[in-house]
């Protein structure tokens, strides 16, 4: 049974469909990537899996025992969000908040919790550190030990790499590669960089004026792949 479907999905905004009749399903274990040209949908798409944004027409559903509050998140960032005034550690353990139902205060496992993804994600040693003052690649680990913090089960990653120089990007490729092979975590990434994504995906959906669903294999001897790799350059501007 999949983890997730979007059936017959249409989406947009402003009373405006930018997308029509999208359908694919995700398992367990998959690591997909979404790629397309700029204005496609793509952040749409994310929100309305989310369930931030209702789509036009068609579902999102769950299944695999996983709930739509069991979803993790890394959006990408504002400005604003950038210089935000609180320590690490009270970011990271801010993904435990759909774990405390009404309960106003984390519990010893939550706690707990937080400072295990901290460590996974390199940054125990951060803890204590103001958010805003950590470098962009810092703030993206902090941001991945949230979201652990909420589900292990699915992440969802809005342009995670946007605005880091490439040692950093390997690095946290690596990070996210280890939760995928190791934790099973199901992947589900916005990608501007068509090549990497195709490096490290399993599954590849490309939305646009052509639609295209499946494994990176087929995508990579389809003729679209060769078409927006050759207009990009391997990567959208």
């Amino acid at each position: 049974m999949s983890q997730l479907v979007c059936e017959n999905l249409s989406i947009g905004y402003d009373a405006k469909t930018i997308l029509h009749g999208l359908s694919f399903s995700v398992d367990a274990g998959d690591y997909l990537c979404i790629v397309g040209e700029n204005g496609s949908g793509k952040s749409t798409l994310m929100k309305t899996i989310l369930g931030l944004q209702a789509p036009i027409c068609g579902k999102v559903i769950t299944g695999d025992g996983l709930s739509p509050n069991e979803i993790g998140y890394l959006p990408q960032q504002t400005i604003v969000q950038r210089d935000f005034p609180a320590s690490v550690r009270e970011v990271v353990i801010s993904g435990c908040q759909g774990r405390c139902g009404f309960r106003p205060f984390y519990s010893r496992k939550e706690k707990q919790l937080a400072d295990e993804m901290m460590e996974r994600m390199g940054i125990g040693d951060l803890s204590k550190r103001c958010y805003r003052e950590l470098s962009g690649g810092q703030q993206q680990r902090v941001l991945l030990a949230r979201a652990l913090c909420a589900t292990q089960k699915i992440l969802l990653l809005d342009e995670p790499f946007a605005g880091l120089d490439v040692k950093v990007t390997a690095e946290l490729y690596r990070l996210i590669d280890e939760l995928n092979h190791f934790n099973n975590t199901t992947i589900i990434m916005i990608s501007h960089d068509i090549t990497t994504a195709v490096e490290h995906a399993s599954h590849i959906l490309h939305i646009g004026k052509t639609i295209f669903f499946g494994t990176k294999q087929e995508y990579v001897e389809s003729g679209i792949w060769h078409m927006f790799a050759s207009i990009t350059g391997g990567g959208e501007s």
